[in-house]
């Protein structure tokens, strides 16, 4: 089977699109060629800054002939309904098409509609054009003289040239014929910009690959990723030093080489005393540059580790050294913001009503940062006030939280206060991303308490599924007010997630309090504290993601939440124990049996019921007949009474295994007893001991909510 190798080849690809844009080729060019009969075996697609190559294997060299038959009106339908089918079926006149007779509705027509099969170069030259004109880059541009006729052909930058070549795996291989802007496809393409610029025919992909390799281009992004991988560790440990990992950065830059070279560059010690994180930071930034620490673990180290996409003649040294120049110049001024930060700010007059009102010490920097923050009333959202009103909410929920999670009240409250203030200093200014980690650093300087510090760090957290979950319980505190504040807030204003689009990551704020409650196993009543109804339904549906992400069962989270008394769905805690109980019992074999016992009994209530089949009110003991009502009975009186002994002290597998002892009773009354006894009154009595079952279980969960 012939295969096909594809490559588009421009001036420059962003690297954060390289990825997506070489997955978009693939997806192109396999679901038309689909669409248009053809199979293939497999396809991979590979990218490098310049480049988006498709190895396509195992395609068909011809699409199949198609013959379809497609049924049309009576030969006696309206002209409309005749012309229609005529159109839809592609036929010229009606004579085209063939006269059946069913036997039972009369005579109709029928188009026989016959497509011969394809070359497959005939498809992908077809194919390509389209696929190239509409490709979807978030952004691209025109150019040159063309770009100023309508309709001209955007491409993220100038595309420059196209190879398609088809052919055996073994053999001799033809250029796909087709022209995009001028651009016509062929079998050359260029090598590294500098080092190999000239221009080289190839055959196939593995002929195409071992060139690219003799011209300096890497194409296989993984490989260029190890390659700095592994180069960037081996020149540190030459050094006693290790690599920082750092997944995002190594992404990067492997999308800003096709040759990677990885050199080594040096600053002055002294920018050391600079936190590590503003360092790495910085560096990451500015240079997209890797830093590094001493293996023996005393910090950073005055090294870092750039990836150059040249094999210059003098082996990388002014390469380094300019880039050296330029981190020196970065740290300059990381310092300054680090050292401006620990000062006093001036004219601190204007500082002193929010002192008064917040408790601020401002003969502390931090402090004054808290103060700056609300007396420039920066707005947090249009609707919900100022930073500084979002703060004074934020403290006032967490001393009320405090009691309620073990947290020191006075500590509490100054965490809260000081939790947004480096939202002011120079460094949050330059780096957002390192909110919350300075204001640690400049708490711990002005001497506050570890937890105060740990607070004003971890509120923020987790940001995500990965992220780590504050246990100190000061930081959880303030870290549960900042993500309840800001939900009651917005829900109140009526911005809520929709779809897609949660643009205040409302969500993600749900989820952190959800698996900061159950992490530290907080019991916590979220009605004290949210608006009742549609807040606590996003909390439940939260819930249920991160449950099921943890292994529940989504239908366990629901049958929980339905059969569990309304003063006790907001404490999600208790519901998690629940689920965790219901599912355990479901596994055994005593659970599943009495899931199929409470059917049963559920299947018949319900069609009894429907059909107006009366019901006793009560469970008359007189009116048995058989030993096993008598049995069934006594055992439900028994778990009943279990059940609410063991759900009152929250024993919630002590209450699902009183349950599963329904087993036993519930499958000796189905065996031996018929529940539609001729005599009214004892049919009526047998009816309210299957809705005693029904009963019983709903103190646990709503068991008719339970799927499989």
């Amino acid at each position: 089977m012939p295969d096909l190798l594809l490559e588009l080849c421009s001036e420059e690809i962003p690297a954060r699109m390289q990825r997506k844009a070489a997955g978009d080729l693939k997806k192109l060019v396999t679901d038309a060629l689909v669409e248009a009969g053809l199979t293939y075996d497999g396809a991979r697609e590979y990218w490098t800054p310049r480049r988006l190559v498709l190895d396509l294997r195992g395609l068909e060299a011809r699409s199949r002939d198609v013959r379809e038959e497609r049924k049309g009106p009576r030969t006696d339908a309206p002209e409309k309904a005749i012309e229609g089918f005529l159109r839809g079926a592609g036929l010229i006149s009606i004579e085209q098409a063939e006269k059946r007779s069913d036997g039972k509705k009369g005579e109709f027509y029928v188009a026989v509609i016959e497509r011969p099969g394809r070359l497959a170069e005939e498809i992908i030259a077809d194919i390509m054009p389209g696929i190239i004109r509409d490709f979807p880059w978030p952004k691209s541009m025109r150019w040159g003289a063309a770009s100023r006729e309508p309709g001209s052909l955007r491409w993220v930058r100038p595309l420059q040239s196209i190879i398609c070549l088809f052919g055996p795996e073994n053999g001799e291989t033809v250029v796909v014929p087709f022209e995009v802007a001028g651009i016509q496809s062929g079998n050359t393409t260029v090598g590294h910009r500098f080092h190999a610029p000239e221009e080289f025919a190839v055959r196939r992909f593995d002929d195409y690959v071992a060139k690219l390799e003799k011209a300096r281009v890497v194409l296989d992004a993984e490989r260029r990723k190890q390659i700095i991988q592994t180069d960037a560790e081996t020149l540190a440990f030459a050094q006693g030093l290790e690599v920082l990992a750092d997944e995002g950065l190594l992404e990067e830059v492997s999308g800003l080489v096709e040759w990677p070279v990885v050199l080594m560059g040096s600053f002055d010690p002294a920018f050391l005393s600079i936190p590590a994180e503003m360092i790495q930071l910085t560096i990451r930034t500015n240079q997209k540059c890797f830093v590094t620490r001493h293996r023996d673990g005393e910090g950073l180290a005055d090294k870092f580790l750039l990836v150059a996409n040249i094999d210059a003649s003098d082996g990388g040294a002014e390469i380094a050294r300019g880039n050296g120049k330029v981190v020196r110049a970065r740290l300059s001024d990381a310092l300054y913001f680090w050292q401006t930060d620990q000062g006093a700010l001036p004219d601190q007059t204007v500082l002193q009503d929010a002192a008064g009102k917040f408790g601020l010490e401002l003969a502390k920097p931090l402090d004054q940062r808290m103060a700056k923050l609300d007396a420039l009333n920066v707005t947090f959202h249009a609707k919900l006030g100022t930073q500084g009103q979002r703060v004074r909410r934020m403290a006032d929920l967490a001393v009320a939280l405090a009691p309620l999670t073990g947290a020191d009240v006075e500590l509490t409250r100054r965490a809260a206060v000081l939790a947004k203030a480096d939202l002011t200093t120079e460094a949050v200014g330059e780096f957002p991303e390192l909110q919350g980690l300075m204001g640690r650093k400049y708490a711990a300087l002005q001497g506050e308490a570890d937890s105060v510090q740990s607070a004003i760090e971890d509120h923020y957290k987790p940001l995500g599924p990965g992220d780590r979950v504050p246990t100190d319980s000061v930081a959880a505190t303030v870290a549960l007010a900042d993500k309840l504040d800001t939900l009651a807030g917005f829900w109140s204003i009526d911005e809520k997630p929709t779809g897609s689009k949660d643009p205040y990551a409302l969500r993600r704020a749900a989820l952190g309090v959800i698996r900061i409650l159950l992490d530290n196993n907080i019991r916590l009543r979220l009605g004290q504290f949210i608006p009742a109804g549609d807040l606590l339904a996003f909390f439940h549906d939260r819930l249920k993601v991160q449950l099921r992400d943890s292994g529940a069962r989504h239908d366990l989270v629901d049958a929980v939440l339905y059969g569990s008394a309304d003063d006790s769905k907001d404490d999600l805690v208790d519901l998690s124990r629940r689920v965790a109980a219901l599912g355990l019992m479901l596994d055994t074999e005593d659970g599943r049996n009495l899931l199929a016992a409470y059917r049963r009994a559920a299947n018949i209530l319900a069609a009894e019921e429907k059909k107006g089949t009366a019901v006793a009110a009560a469970v008359d003991a007189g009116l048995f007949e058989e030993a096993e009502e008598t049995a069934l009975l006594e055992a439900i009186v028994a778990t009943e009474t279990a059940v609410e002994q063991a759900v009152s002290s929250e024993n919630y597998p002590a209450a699902a295994a009183a349950l599963a002892t329904l087993r036993a009773p519930a499958d000796a009354f189905f065996e031996k007893v018929l529940v539609n006894a001729e005599n009214p009154d004892v049919r009526a009595n047998r009816l309210a001991l299957l809705a005693r079952i029904r009963t019983a279980t709903e103190q646990v969960a709503d068991f008719s909510r339970i799927a499989g």
